[in-house]
């Protein structure tokens, strides 16, 4: 079951009744020209409102409706002359008795060369602001070219050069009596093309354009222009889709001159309300309407669009999104009444709906496209599980809700995972007890215990904590995720999964990052490596139990320290782990090489003053400090400013104590 994103005209949303608006807006007064807009962000579903308006249209003969895909076009010389011509060319060849109208076809396509001339002439744009080049401005460049032959070698042909000149004076020859200029050529096309229309007997020419918010913004732009030259020509209509945000942020790319007095948000706002009269925006999808949503995604991959009993299923679905705010989600007794004796295939997919429905109206903002985005990669992942031959410890709601995690809060994804990555057993002993916390009711919570005196004098505890108590008690990550509402109520989701070894889950989420390369390795040392990451009043506490690791097991930790501060490639202040380091090498002196090895791989371009101190205590042993000291002069000689100073400073001062 793999779910495609193209436009369909399957209405699993309920936009239909958007269509249904715009059809009869649009038929209300099909002589009068009319530009709408149908807004939404990307993934929102557009594309197939547009689809379901042509559909509309199908059974009258007299509306013409014609698809245009400006992001097909990108990259052609002219996307506006490509619209014009394909508006044209479009309208011909569904209108075969245009082919008898051979006079009123040869003019409009002579009025769309003349707009072809600042192409042909000169590369000139003719944009909103500029308009089409007038004659004089045409006549010029003809000018320059006509100055260019006397130099032959700087084109192919004198020939061609004379016959592209003739060409374009052709076309700014009055015929007729009709004058050249712009305003009267743009009229002469206007009542050419409307001709046309009447000849091929059109009461109205629908024009659906899509995809703009993926184009280019000289595309997007040019398209645009396209339309506006056919704003006032009478029986044209525009449905334009496109996301408001990626529109004015063309604008102001291809304009980037545009007066800033109130802003460049303002004008690039004004130039596409000036050109929609009539905006329309999809409205995101909320809890009920994302569960319903899913539930037929999933049910209609499993049994066919075509399915009579799934089509009667999305006939209820209709009726329930009609008013969602008082409806509910298609629970399992409707889903069965309606599909009858295939309503067995409908049970993973309504279990599924219900788990993972609500968090994912959250997460998606409502957004068809990225759930279905979602409910792919949660499938492909499952059968990646089957063919490496663990698909039987792969359940779908588990992989689900940890996928939420991962898609939209990835940093909790990652804690769960190291965690997970790191135990013996699989298991997040911190996610047992969120989800625990998540779900109890609230005569269930704990109350708060007083606190307890460490000592026999009844002092606070000043102690540093033992290391296995900070790793088994409640711990301070547990803390952080009870105090986030969206991990609370991402926990709260119906399928606990902190009792499960989530290690074959991690596993086939490896083509995000792969979390048992470092755990694999370090084994329960990962615990340690963690907490060498707090604070540096949390680490000082820490060296008496970090003495208890064997040689080769603080050697591990050292590597492993190192590892991650060389990979978060930040040198400028004291990254941390590095106060983790100095108590670690306090607790195992014969790491001292290690640690003068790892600071004079440092970037030293890139190195703060930090590095020069608070290794008091830490570097003991005469070579140590020997190359410790000659490390220091490198970096009084060769680091930035800051780190010359600290480095001379720290010498001087060393020395004086000599």
């Amino acid at each position: 079951m793999i779910l495609t994103d193209n436009e369909t005209k399957v209405d699993l949303l309920n936009n239909e009744a958007i269509a249904t608006t715009i059809i009869k807006l649009l038929r209300d007064r099909p002589d009068q020209p009319v530009t709408i807009g149908v807004h939404g962000d990307w993934g929102a579903g557009k594309s197939s409102v547009l689809e379901m308006i042509e559909a509309g249209f199908d059974t009258e003969p007299k509306v013409l409706c014609l698809k245009f895909n400006g992001w097909r076009f990108q990259g052609f010389e002219d996307a506006k002359i490509a619209l014009i011509e394909g508006i044209v060319t479009g309208l011909i060849e569904k209108r075969p008795a245009l082919t008898r109208a051979g006079e009123a076809v040869k003019d409009v396509f002579r009025r769309i060369d003349w707009l072809k001339v600042a192409k042909k002439a000169g590369g000139l744009a003719f944009t909103a602001f500029t308009g089409i080049p007038t004659p004089d401005q045409i006549t010029a460049i003809i000018g320059t070219l006509e100055g260019i032959l006397a130099d032959p070698a700087t084109l192919a042909t004198k020939d061609n050069v004379q016959s592209a000149i003739d060409d374009v004076k052709g076309l700014l020859k009055e015929k007729d009596g009709e004058s050249a200029n712009v305003p009267e050529e743009i009229n002469a096309f206007r009542r050419a093309f409307d001709s046309l229309l009447e000849k091929a007997g059109v009461e109205q020419l629908v024009v659906l354009i899509d995809d703009l918010d993926r184009c280019l913004p000289d595309t997007a732009i040019e398209t645009l222009e396209a339309v506006r030259l056919f704003v006032f020509t009478s029986r044209t209509a525009f449905v334009v889709a496109a996301d408001e945000a990626m529109i004015e942020y063309a604008v102001r790319k291809h304009f980037p001159d545009l007066p800033d007095t109130t802003g460049p948000q303002t004008y690039a706002r004004n130039y596409l309300e000036k050109l929609i009269q009539v905006p329309f925006r999809i409205p995101a999808l909320g809890d009920t309407e994302t569960r319903i949503y899913v539930t037929l995604l999933l049910i209609g991959a499993e049994l066919g669009d075509d399915d009579p009993a799934f089509n009667a299923l999305i006939g209820v679905a209709r009726e329930r999104l009609k008013r969602p705010w008082t409806s509910g989600a298609l629970d399992s007794a409707t889903v069965r009444a309606t599909l009858g004796d295939k309503a067995s295939r409908a049970n993973n997919a309504l279990a599924l709906s219900d788990q993972i429905g609500p968090i994912l109206a959250s997460g998606t903002k409502g957004n068809p496209r990225q759930i279905k985005r979602f409910l792919n990669t949660l499938v492909l992942r499952q059968r990646t599980a089957e063919a490496r031959g663990f698909g039987d410890d792969v359940k779908l709601p588990v992989l689900a809700k940890l996928m939420l995690a991962e898609r939209f809060i990835p940093r909790l994804f990652d804690q769960i995972a190291a965690a997970a990555a790191a135990a013996p057993d699989g298991k997040c002993p911190d996610l047992a007890a969120l989800e625990a916390a998540a779900t109890a009711k609230e005569d269930d919570k704990p109350k708060a215990k007083p606190a307890r005196s460490a000592g026999k004098d009844g002092d606070a505890a000043k102690a540093a904590p033992k290391l296995e108590a900070v790793i088994t008690t409640e711990s301070a990550l547990l803390g952080e995720w009870l105090s986030s509402p969206a991990i609370r109520a991402w926990a709260a989701v119906p399928t606990m999964i902190g009792s499960d070894d989530l290690r074959p889950y991690l596993f086939v989420a490896k083509d995000r990052k792969d979390y048992f390369g470092a755990a694999s390795v370090l084994g329960h040392l990962a615990a340690v490596v963690e907490q060498l990451f707090g604070g540096k009043f949390a680490v000082q506490g820490l060296e008496a139990d970090l003495k208890r690791l064997a040689p080769p097991e603080a050697a591990q930790v050292f590597e492993a320290v190192r590892g991650r501060i060389v990979g978060a490639d930040a040198f400028d202040t004291e990254p941390p782990g590095a106060a983790g380091l100095a108590v670690l090498i306090k607790a195992h002196p014969a790491l001292q090489g290690a640690l003068i090895d790892f600071l004079d791989a440092l970037p030293r371009d890139r190195l703060g003053p930090w590095v020069c101190g608070g290794w008091e205590g830490v570097i003991k042993d005469a070579e140590a400090v020997q190359r410790f000291d000659r490390l220091l002069q490198t970096w009084g000689k060769d680091g930035g400013l800051m780190l010359k100073v600290a480095a001379n400073g720290v010498l001087r001062t060393r020395q004086g104590a000599r």
